[in-house]
């Protein structure tokens, strides 16, 4: 996998001044683009699309110090409809605009070229087990919510404190199988996984029963579930965990994500500051 990721690099930069297709770019992979996408963003730290759009925005900065072509011919070269559009995204990335960059050479910023090597690590082994599961309901209240990547997500504490002690009581109540007990959902996120992207948050239970008319549910199609046991400081590590199980879980066995929600149950400490946790991906087998 580590020479096809590169050879897909090397592919965004050929294709710089062209159109750049992730479903292109999956394919050398040989996965789904759904699942380049996530291990793409998990690996680098960053989106596809915006990886893309700083590195050519970073050539470009180059061309546009030359001085060999004009700003509006570097400015459609790079996918931009218009001098003022290439402008605006050229500020935002550089601090400067294009014009006055190549009146002052203007020192800008750079978005290195990616490449992935191997490094050596698992010293310490992920406990997972995978599930094959039927269709089943996950019943709760839900609401559309900002991606957080690290730290606390404030919309969605906020949400879990406005839900109510009898409404908690009666969802626990509903919980018929596995994963056990409430869980938090999240799903339809945006394939870039970006901070600031939104996503439906479902806090609720898994079950079969009937849905109660005060509350929502997400029907979750019958499929293979990677999960994966995790321990440590909340909720450092539980973000971690996902972090992990994409950059070095799916590298290294015979599975790849697929669509579908994730689900993750939490256990916390006395003092909220310690969190036992399992997280359900949703996963499909690989050919060897």
């Amino acid at each position: 996998m580590l020479e096809r990721l590169n050879q897909a690099m090397e592919h965004i930069e050929c294709h710089l001044d062209r159109q750049i297709e992730a479903a292109d770019l999956a394919r050398i992979v040989v996965t789904s683009e759904y699942h380049f996408r996530r291990l793409f963003s998990a690996l680098a730290g960053i989106p596809l699309s915006e990886y893309i759009r700083r590195r050519r925005l970073t050539v470009a900065g180059a061309e546009v110090l030359a001085g060999d072509r004009t700003l509006l011919e570097i400015a459609v070269r790079y996918g931009y409809t218009s001098g003022e559009a290439f402008a605006r995204a050229f500020r935002a990335m550089h601090g400067v605009g294009p014009g006055e960059a190549r009146r002052s050479g203007a020192s800008l910023q750079c978005q290195p070229r990616l490449s992935f090597r191997l490094t050596v690590e698992g010293s310490s082994s992920m406990r997972y087990r995978i599930v094959e599961k039927d269709e089943f309901r996950v019943v709760g209240r839900k609401a559309r919510v900002p991606l957080v990547c690290e730290g606390m997500n404030p919309a969605i504490a906020e949400f879990i404190r406005g839900i109510g002690q009898e409404t908690l009581q009666r969802m626990q109540g509903l919980s018929d199988q596995e994963p056990q007990g409430i869980v938090g959902v999240s799903d339809d996120l945006d394939p870039s996984r970006a901070e600031g992207t939104e996503l439906d948050y479902y806090h609720g239970v898994v079950t079969g029963a009937a849905v109660p008319a005060d509350m929502d549910a997400l029907t979750v199609p019958a499929g293979t579930w990677a999960v994966f046991e995790s321990s440590g400081k909340f909720p450092e590590a539980l973000q971690y965990l996902w972090r992990d199980v994409f950059t070095q879980w799916f590298p290294s066995n015979p599975y790849r994500s697929r669509p579908g929600p994730e689900i993750l149950r939490t256990q916390l400490s006395q003092d909220a500051t310690q969190a036992d946790a399992e997280l359900w991906i949703p996963v499909e087998r690989t050919e060897i």
